[in-house]
């Protein structure tokens, strides 16, 4: 098998644009507000299709249901879900305020937990994230905030810059701020609850749905201002969860990066500059993101300075 890009699936939002054009080189759909990029899912409503290649034209769980253990890695079995989905995010605009529920707590409200991680590719000189509750903030007074529609109060919100990195776990309430083009890696789940939305209406100009009641269950109001994780030069892992392992790779001109067959599946996001895969002669390009397969080896290679993510063990 061969590393494998999909065809993207691109999600027009109340808070998206078209920077995904100007910082990615994207075709966008005309006269859209685009605020999604899906880069690969498995999902009942939703299926990314080969782009190129051998299997150019097949759907992932084509892919799955022809040989999981190839892809996955042996005792894998192609009824299952692709367990990640990949996502570029557009910020143009704040994110409503949001939760997802945690294993303990989705069946109950018949929803699915997701854990993400964000990695900032790109922002605004004062773009920041909201993750949390600030300190001493109890259940008490941020249901009344809700009611008052003093939230903003009561959550923790920082400033971020390129680079950084935060995990945000199923339970942990957050939202983007206007400015962020975030890479988005997180269970194959599509579980949101909206906490609050700033007053804002939808795209038919009505007001968006809120999920108060589900919300409260699934918030961790134990969770106080959590931090993006200390960035360092060179590799690093910015992730290490039960879902996924997420590391970073910083390639200068003329290094590479070995990811030997018969290791893990993995997934290849290139976050900055361009790479080529030595073995196949497969260039990738910045912002994109393949899926190498359990049997299928990689050598990539920098042309330019270029950070590329690493994400295995799901």
């Amino acid at each position: 098998m061969e590393l494998m890009s999909f065809t993207p699936l691109y999600m027009e939002r109340v808070w998206g644009g078209r920077g995904l054009e100007l910082k990615l080189g994207r075709t966008l759909p005309e006269g859209k507000v685009i605020g999604e990029s899906w880069e690969l899912v498995d999902r009942e409503g939703e299926q990314s299709v080969v782009a190129e290649g051998t299997h150019k034209g097949k759907t992932i769980r084509e892919l799955l249901e022809g040989g999981a253990p190839d892809i996955l890695g042996p005792g894998r079995e192609g009824s299952q879900p692709f367990p990640i989905l990949i996502k570029w995010l557009d910020c143009q605009d704040r994110l409503s305020l949001q939760v997802h529920p945690p294993a303990a707590i989705a069946p109950i409200l018949g929803g699915e937990p997701k854990t993400e991680n964000w990695y900032i590719a790109d922002c605004d000189d004062d773009a920041s994230l909201i993750v949390g509750l600030k300190q001493g903030v109890t259940r008490e007074q941020f249901t009344k905030a809700l009611k008052d529609s003093k939230v903003a109060a009561c959550v923790h919100r920082f400033p971020v810059k390129p680079g950084d990195s935060i995990l945000v776990e199923s339970g942990r309430m957050h939202a983007i701020d206007a400015g962020n083009l975030i890479l988005e890696i997180q269970q194959n789940s599509d579980t949101t609850y909206r906490v609050y939305d700033w007053g804002r209406v939808g795209l038919d100009g009505a007001p968006r749905q809120l999920h108060l009641e589900e919300s409260l269950q699934s918030i961790d109001f134990n969770d106080y201002e959590p931090e993006t994780l200390k960035i360092v030069p060179g590799a690093q892992t910015l992730a290490d969860c039960k879902e996924f392992r997420i590391r970073k790779f910083e390639l200068k001109p003329d290094d590479a990066l070995e990811l030997a067959a018969g290791e893990s599946a993995r997934l290849i996001h290139v976050v900055k500059g361009r790479v080529a895969d030595k073995l196949s002669g497969t260039k990738l390009a910045n912002g994109s993101n393949y899926l190498q397969p359990y049997v299928t080896g990689a050598n990539l290679s920098a042309k330019e300075a270029a950070t590329v993510l690493v994400t295995d063990q799901f």
